[in-house]
């Protein structure tokens, strides 16, 4: 049934939030990590909808901070604190499970995150039905910028391939953030001229 589904996905999201708080919270300067609430499936047999889930209720504003389609940018998941740790979350969960796995619709109030959608690869990665396209995976992987938190998981880019041999460089990641901008903006200038010229002719 969709209700039981919905509670595999949300709890089995949860635990890899779970996992990710174990190794983000110890971080110094990490701060507070998002938590997805816990939702329970309960059986009333006397209903005609025998079974109906519970959860705490959020109070507050309920923001999106992960998107569904690329065509929609969600400023609050890039400047709000919450929303680059769940953009975070999601590189660390795909990144964890070999690109394999996605945590999708990250949304809530603050760092307390409900209904969120699971992405899998392929059909029944570890016997999980992911109730979201595949095609959500190769979105996130075209659209991810990895941010401060991402770096201090020791997460890698998603966007540069050539980049990969620099596996040791976990211990210099003081030094991370100045080479990585420089690196990304000379491809983009390049680009912007050579737009510019074709333009001319």
């Amino acid at each position: 049934s969709v209700v039981i589904q919905e509670c595999y996905v949300q709890n089995t999201a949860r635990e890899y939030a779970k996992l990710y708080a174990a190794e983000a919270e110890p971080l110094e300067g990490f701060g507070e990590v998002p938590e997805i609430i816990p939702i329970f499936l309960i059986h009333r047999p006397a209903n005609n909808i025998p079974y109906a889930t519970v959860e705490e209720e959020l109070v507050g504003e309920f923001v999106k901070y992960s998107v569904k389609d690329g065509k929609e940018v969600n400023f609050l998941r890039r400047d709000s604190e919450a929303g680059q740790k769940c953009c975070t979350f999601q590189h660390w969960v795909y990144e964890k499970t070999n690109g394999n796995l996605l945590v999708t619709d990250l949304q809530g109030v603050g760092m307390k995150l409900t209904d969120v959608g699971i992405a899998t690869l392929a059909k029944g990665y570890k016997g999980f039905k992911g109730n979201c396209s595949f095609s959500f995976i190769e979105q996130f992987r075209a659209l991810h910028q990895c941010n401060e938190y991402c770096e201090m998981l020791g997460l890698k880019s998603l966007r540069t391939t050539h980049q990969k041999p620099r596996k040791s460089t976990s211990t210099k990641s003081k030094n991370l953030p100045n080479s990585s901008t420089v690196k990304k903006m000379v491809p983009k200038k390049a680009r912007e001229h050579r737009d510019f010229i074709s333009s001319e002719h």
